[in-house]
């Protein structure tokens, strides 16, 4: 079963989140938190609007839209400011997923084949403005657009689904998501239950505080199918001590870093699974305990497993700020005993290695290559990549000497790496979104 999607929208401009127009809310987080909170409470995706007025606000803004992509782990679709390929290319190089054209301009409409023919049609949304658009839904496919995008937020002001939204959406193919106002309960749940309409946007907030992950189990209570936690295992199978409680030890979810271990009771699993935040049972008060809830140190789940004996949960999650109370990221911070080994796991030394390289960007060290690089400028360190490289090519027929030559090659890249001020995070995102 296919689940629908909830996607928040905001206007951005010189990186800074803006109403979409004078009639919507006017956010004043920055994008970066206000993308963060979206993703840790329920959103399926983001839909960012380049409102920018000139070259150097957009710049600004595709930079904002590149460090939300780096750090955020839900897809972006952005667009916006879109006069040719190239454009494009720029959000998509940013890291959006994919890229909407408005084609209330007649020269989108030939942007969609020319983008569609040169990134691919999953990467091209077509943006309707109004519903009258619909009629032409299926020329924009036909032209390589994968998803329309409705324009429906004067439905805000119905009590139902017009018949003649119903009637223009179900004619189409072609999936649609559409914009509406999630503060009316009735039009995200009617738009939902049409199979054509894949997800709703919206840009207000929701009210009372509430977040996509509330919106959701709502949802859900009304049959619609969305992504929350579900159980796969019941627990009532769950092997639990004497109090009845099971411990969960919880993990960073990009590093495995052990972060603590607490205990969990069958409400405490439950709240987890529905809130999407780290839910405990406090022992020594006897009560439930919501990670963060006065520290604001939440920790947002990522996953969930239970070992081979069903006795014990591993979170891993996103920890926001240190996990132990002593103020540690880690509650395991004191050494008892320690044998000195190499760390070869690949992550870790790639991390330990760019660190060193970063130090000395910093504070340079008298007789270090790493500074020689830097003091003679990306021309020598491109140029020794590029010797490397070959190096790499030479030596390719010996088994011995090729992982010299790709280690010295990384190095290199390092170098390159933190001259350009690029890390490994972004370079790994790049990767799994390939």
């Amino acid at each position: 079963m296919i689940c629908k999607k909830l996607i928040p929208a905001f206007g951005c401009q010189t990186g800074q989140p803006v109403s979409l127009d004078q009639k919507k809310v006017c956010f004043t987080d920055d994008l970066l938190n206000l993308s963060h909170s979206y993703s840790d409470n329920g959103a399926d995706e983001l839909l960012i609007r380049d409102l920018s007025l000139s070259e150097e606000d957009h710049e600004r803004t595709i930079l904002a839209i590149k460090e939300v992509a780096r750090t955020v782990d839900i897809p972006i679709i952005a667009g916006g400011m879109i006069k040719r390929l190239e454009d494009i290319k720029k959000y998509l190089y940013a890291g959006a997923k994919a890229v909407f054209l408005d084609v209330s301009d007649e020269d989108n409409i030939d942007l969609i084949k020319e983008g569609a023919d040169r990134f691919g049609s999953e990467k091209i949304y077509a943006y309707l403005p109004h519903i009258s658009c619909l009629d032409r839904g299926e020329e924009f496919a036909q032209l390589g657009a994968s998803m329309l995008i409705l324009d429906c937020f004067d439905l805000s002001q119905e009590d139902r689904l017009p018949d003649r939204t119903e009637s223009l959406l179900s004619c189409h193919e072609i999936p649609v998501l559409v914009c509406c106002d999630p503060n009316n309960p009735h039009i995200p749940a009617a738009l939902l239950r049409l199979p054509q309409v894949t997800g709703v946007v919206f840009t207000a907030p929701l009210p009372g505080g509430r977040s996509c992950m509330d919106l959701k189990q709502d949802l859900k209570a009304e049959g619609i199918p969305v992504d929350t936690f579900e159980s796969r295992i019941s627990w009532d199978e769950f092997k639990l001590n004497s109090e009845g409680l099971i411990p969960a030890i919880v993990q960073d979810y990009r590093t495995s870093e052990v972060l603590m271990l607490a205990y969990m009771n069958r409400q405490s699993f439950e709240q987890t699974l529905k809130t999407g935040k780290m839910t405990y049972y406090s022992r020594s008060r006897q009560q439930l305990w919501l990670k963060g809830e006065t520290s604001g140190h939440y920790q947002y789940v990522k996953s969930l497993c239970l070992d081979c004996d069903n006795d014990t949960i591993l979170a891993k999650v996103r920890q926001v700020g240190a996990a132990c109370h002593t103020g540690s990221r880690s509650c395991f911070f004191r050494p008892l005993v320690q044998k000195e080994y190499k760390e070869t796991n690949p992550l870790k030394v790639f991390e330990d290695v760019f660190s060193v390289i970063l130090d000395r960007k910093e504070h340079p060290k008298e007789g270090s290559y790493t500074n020689y690089l830097f003091d003679k400028g990306l021309d020598k360190i491109l140029k020794k990549l590029g010797e490397e490289a070959t190096e790499i090519v030479i030596a390719a027929k010996n088994p011995e000497e090729i992982k010299y030559e790709i280690s010295d090659f990384l190095y290199h890249m390092m170098v390159l790496m933190a001259d350009k001020g690029i890390g490994w995070e972004e370079i790994m995102e790049e990767l799994a979104n390939r």
